[in-house]
């Protein structure tokens, strides 16, 4: 086997847009991401909230004037 091939492995904290933040383990220190299980709208139920992916609404509200 060889020695010193595999990443170091550390604890990170994965930090949400909402504010949520998840203690995990990872080869990054610091994650950011758009959308966890506490604001996502499978896991809340909550049908009103619009996911937005990669600012398509803004584009597309960019492009037809409806700011």
């Amino acid at each position: 086997m060889k020695d010193n091939i595999h990443p170091q492995y550390h604890r990170a904290v994965a930090k949400c847009a909402c504010g949520n933040e998840i203690e995990t383990g990872s080869t990054k220190e610091n994650i950011k991401v758009e959308i966890c299980s506490k604001c996502h709208p499978l896991y809340t139920g909550n049908k009103s909230r619009l996911v937005d992916t990669t600012g398509r609404v803004d584009k597309f509200k960019k492009k037809y004037g409806l700011n």
